[in-house]
């Protein structure tokens, strides 16, 4: 339980239903973890007061909820493994010249792999969570299958593709099958007025000043030291400027490089080796096809040969056609009917058959846009 309107609903929606809800609420970061040197001195620019699902008010707005009907409520402090698998996570990937989703991986080891540690140890069969997915359980496979939710518009099935089949066989989603207008609603109806109003969080948690340059800085004390001024050079090679070290920028990104060639130009490349990014017009950020590692079969154990599906490659992403397989070192290859924009190293890709999530993993390398194999409309 957060203390915003999801998590509140969802455990409201199941104590109703007859279940016996325990409310929890995650201690998974302050400054003194996830600043650094900011912990000690503020920088400009920086909160005066930790925001999210964190903070003391938030906590109270959960704790809220169970006494006013009448369910337990916990508050763990679960900083030390929110580091270790989110922070930590978070800045290695940047320094190693990919852009990081701190999200996927604190649902798939602290919002689940965590939690289910803490639900064993006071005796609870499943865990339940306010995200707007679906879970079924596919008798003929005995696969636990996740699913998009019904509102398109709020589905977070991207974000759930790590967790595990252990982990999905105990899951409940009681606002899958609801609109996130619906919830609000259902807030107000129960007399949760606290919450029912709630603004969405889109922010890192972590990172509430949205400076993740800032961010790094204060993990990595020396960064600017270690790194140094690179080189922006353009697809052949040309040097047409410097930049300020490689973990500061991602594929994609147009604004703040400081250069003017006549015409937009994106980040198209970055390589940590040598400090060196490569910057182009909009369609030399088209690619057709990617590799991703450390996949999650979800829907089967496996699978045959190259099949059609569609895939997203960021968490707005609204999906295209492709082709999709497995390699024999369990890497998964997508090749996209049309070019993409901006597929990224360090992002998720996540295959879908209808509603259903086969696979994700990580993206790991993006080939080039010609040629890959004719997908089928």
């Amino acid at each position: 339980m957060s203390g915003g309107v999801d998590s509140s609903v969802a455990a409201v929606m199941l104590h109703e239903q007859g279940y016996e809800v325990v409310g929890i609420t995650m201690k998974t970061w302050d400054y003194a973890t996830s600043g650094g040197r900011a912990a000690r001195s503020r920088p400009a620019g920086r909160p005066e007061k930790e925001v999210g699902c964190c903070t003391l008010d938030s906590m109270n707005d959960a704790r809220a909820v169970a006494l006013r009907f009448g369910f337990t409520h916990f508050i763990v402090d679960i900083r030390k493994e929110f580091g270790d698998w989110v922070i930590n996570r978070f800045t290695s990937e940047y320094m190693a010249g990919r852009t990081p989703n701190p999200c996927v991986l604190c649902n798939t080891h602290i919002k689940w792999a965590a939690l289910l540690r803490r639900a064993d140890d006071l005796g609870c069969d499943f865990i339940a969570t306010g995200h707007y997915a679906r879970v079924r359980h596919d008798v003929a496979s005995g696969r636990y299958v996740l699913m998009r939710g019904l509102d398109a518009n709020k589905d977070q099935s991207y974000a759930l593709w790590g967790v595990s089949q252990e982990h999905l066989a105990r899951t409940l989603l009681p606002l899958g099958e609801f609109e996130k207008p619906t919830i609000r609603q259902m807030a107000a109806d129960y007399g949760l007025d606290h919450v029912a109003a709630k603004p969405d969080s889109y922010e890192i948690c972590f990172v509430p000043d949205n400076d993740y340059r800032r961010f790094l800085r204060d993990r990595v004390g020396d960064i600017d030291e270690r790194v140094g001024e690179g080189s922006f050079v353009t697809s052949d090679g040309s040097l047409v400027g410097t930049h300020e070290g490689y973990p500061f920028y991602t594929i994609g990104q147009r604004h703040g490089l400081g250069l003017a060639l006549g015409y937009p130009i994106y980040v198209t490349a970055i390589d940590p080796e040598t400090n060196v990014i490569t910057v182009g017009p909009r369609d030399e950020l088209l690619k057709h096809s990617l590799v991703a590692g450390q996949v999650n079969l979800l829907k089967q154990t496996k699978i045959e040969g190259e099949q059609l599906g569609s895939a997203m490659i960021r968490y707005n992403d609204t999906g295209a056609a492709c082709l999709y397989s497995l390699d024999d070192g369990g890497d998964l290859h997508v090749h996209f009917a049309e070019p993409r924009r901006a597929i990224t190293p360090g992002q998720a890709v996540v295959v879908y058959d209808g509603e259903d999530v086969v696979a994700g993993g990580w993206i790991k390398s993006v080939e080039a846009p010609a040629p890959a194999p004719a997908v089928p409309q």
